[in-house]
């Protein structure tokens, strides 16, 4: 009878490997949803996923079809990805907001972002700047803590709403230059900056892709990079970790994850046709355009930072009370 039921489960375990391996090899058979956690143009993150699913198409013979799912500051979208079947046939297009900053920021949200994600590759970050309005006597990062602890609160600093990068941005100079900056949400960054200019807002922290050209052209002053190295892509702006702020460091990222308990060797796959797409020519010059900076980690790498920016948002949001409304 031991013989037997040996022989039975051994049937059943050769069986099952197969057809993973059949379902691996074969994949995709079918299009593949990409869902974007944001509505289409809303930001550089649908951009850089359009880009990316056009080429995903080309390298895996199959069509991978953009599905914009916008809502509650990206969980919802999220929120269907993590729920979906682990097939390889949905994936996210993860942004640092849903999934690093959200479960800290919001009291209840419709996934783990530990549990309920397997990390495929994260592909590019967008880097952050610090800047002022020009009205602001304040050329650097020594002179702006400087005014700061000179009048307490007379700074305000504007965000793109409460629990957004931006505003974690800020409260993370007040914590580590212990200054006393008053924080003013917005519901999106466009109003924000227009404020910024006019000068009824003095100081802002947002990704350099919105504020490159208003830099460029004198419209406001940079106070240094929220990078931990200075920027490819603006190289004269110093960082505010090399200004004094050591570890300073606020930026936001683009990357593909899939639902939790993926068949291991269909991230694999994945992962693999995406690390040769970002080693193009194309790709590279792409994502350069849309003022972002390639920015490749596998799997388990990708995991490791999710985890570790998850802890150190936590922390932040704790730290300065930070709650949704």
């Amino acid at each position: 009878m031991k013989q037997l039921v040996s022989l039975v489960f051994g049937i059943v375990s050769l069986t099952i490997g197969a057809t993973v391996h059949a379902q691996t090899e074969v994949y995709p058979s079918r299009p593949i949803r990409l869902i974007v956690p944001f509505s289409p143009g809303s930001s550089t993150n649908d951009i850089l996923g359009r880009g990316l699913a056009q080429r995903m198409t080309l390298a895996l013979g199959q069509q991978v079809v953009v599905d914009n799912r916008a809502g509650a500051g990206g969980t919802s979208g999220s929120e269907i990805v993590a729920k979906a079947p682990p097939d390889g046939y949905t994936l996210l297009v993860a942004i640092a907001g849903p999934l690093t900053v959200a479960p800290a920021v919001y009291k209840q949200i419709g996934y783990d972002a530990t549990r309920d994600f397997a990390a495929v590759a994260r592909i590019a970050i967008i880097p952050y700047v610090m800047v002022v309005t020009n009205s602001l006597p304040a050329q650097n990062v020594k002179e702006l803590i400087a005014l700061a602890k000179a009048k307490p609160r007379s700074i305000n600093f504007a965000s793109s709403g409460v629990g957004s990068s931006p505003h974690l941005c800020g409260e993370l100079f007040n914590t580590v230059a212990a200054t006393d900056m008053v924080h003013v949400p917005y519901k999106g960054a466009g109003v924000a900056t227009t404020d910024v200019l006019s000068g009824q807002i003095q100081m802002f922290c947002s990704g350099l892709t919105a504020l490159n050209a208003l830099i460029k052209a004198g419209r406001m002053r940079p106070i240094g990079m929220a990078t931990l190295k200075r920027s490819a892509l603006m190289p004269d702006i110093p960082t505010i970790n090399e200004q004094g702020l050591k570890n300073f460091e606020v930026t936001s990222w683009t990357g593909i994850v899939a639902p939790a308990k993926t068949p291991r060797a269909i991230v694999q796959k994945l992962y693999g046709t995406l690390a040769k797409i970002t080693q193009t020519d194309d790709m590279k010059t792409f994502v350069q355009q849309q003022g972002a900076e390639m920015a490749l980690l596998d799997p388990e790498a990708f995991a490791a930072d999710i985890k570790s920016d998850i802890a150190k948002w936590a922390k932040l949001v704790k730290a300065a009370k930070i709650q949704t409304e």
